[in-house]
């Protein structure tokens, strides 16, 4: 019995001097925090500090120290937070459809007078893609039909309260300025060649010489390009200007409707813009907008119950931060 008594102390013994190379370094996905029954992994949060900060916990931690203690203190709070309303989300059944995301994101464009194509390019603009964007919207769904369930008082927004917003940001609520676009493109066969783009570059100024002259945008089109929308006369679409790469950007707002671009240089060819058609940016009604404001401050609404409710919540819960 002695005997193997002492060979599983030495067992142990080799055991704790025995180090797995994956954990060498900090362990990327050791457990951080524990919510009932669930955890709260690094990996995640390392994650999720990425997505909302933009940068690695690493590149965050080398600008500020302070910084980055911060920003894991608070987005560690936000995903306890989350581990509380999924449980009680679960417990109550709460299911968000696809479909109804779909309706959700529909009427955003809607209100906002947006195209599927301002919505994305928008997201981008903040570093979110689409599909980040679809799930934070069933977990915004989710947690609104939570907040229904519990709180069990309706949410009235007044149209005093309306008028007051729209006063206040009016400057916000321009139509973004749009535009129509077709182009020739004259496509650049060798990458290498200089020859070849200054070739490519007078044949440009013949067509642009032609158009001033009166010959058809659409048949040059047809005839000379190489690019999309050729076969329908070089038409390119609808734009936001504000979406649009800033030399391209530009050259557009200085060009009226009909307006053509003189030969402008891309690594592949030579093309020729032409604005078939523009918009103006104009401030909208507030009778336009009043159904976005209504959403905007019922979610705000909707956003201090929930933090007031899931405040009480936390307090029965079981919670333990583990750093």
């Amino acid at each position: 019995m002695m005997k193997t008594l002492q060979r599983l102390s030495f067992l142990l013994v080799l055991t704790s001097l025995w180090v797995n190379p994956l954990f060498a370094a900090e362990v990327c996905n050791r457990v951080v925090a524990v919510v009932n029954n669930e955890v709260i992994t690094l990996y995640e949060l390392n994650n999720r500090m990425r997505e909302m900060t933009g940068v690695t916990p690493d590149e965050l931690k080398l600008k500020s120290e302070t910084m980055y203690l911060d920003a894991r203190q608070k987005i560690l709070e936000l995903l306890i937070d989350e581990r509380i309303a999924e449980a009680k989300i679960k417990e109550l059944r709460i299911q968000v459809s696809e479909r109804q995301v779909d309706n959700y994101v529909e009427k955003m464009k809607r209100d906002n007078q947006w195209t599927q194509e301002d919505l994305v390019a928008g997201l981008e603009k903040e570093g979110f893609s689409y599909e980040k964007y679809r799930e934070k919207i069933k977990r915004d769904i989710e947690r609104a039909q939570l907040i229904e369930y519990e709180v069990r008082s309706k949410i009235i927004i007044r149209d005093e309260a309306i008028q007051k917003y729209y006063e206040e940001q009016k400057g916000t609520f321009g139509v973004a300025e749009k535009v129509q676009l077709a182009g020739i493109f004259l496509m650049r066969r060798d990458m290498k060649s200089e020859t070849e783009m200054r070739e490519l570059y007078k044949k440009a100024q013949e067509i642009l010489a032609k158009l001033k002259a009166g010959a058809d945008f659409s048949q040059m089109a047809q005839s000379y390009s190489e690019g999309p929308g050729a076969k329908e006369g070089g038409d390119l679409g609808p734009f936001t200007v504000e979406h649009l790469e800033p030399g391209l950007k530009s050259i557009v707002e200085a060009l009226p409707e009909g307006g053509i671009s003189d030969p402008l240089v891309r690594p592949n060819g030579i093309q020729l813009i032409k604005v078939t058609k523009k918009q103006t940016g104009k401030i909208r009604s507030l009778e336009e907008m009043k159904d976005a404001i209504y959403g905007i401050l019922y979610q705000e609404e909707v956003n201090r119950r929930y933090q007031n409710w899931i405040k009480e919540l936390r307090e029965s819960a079981y919670t333990r931060v583990v750093f």
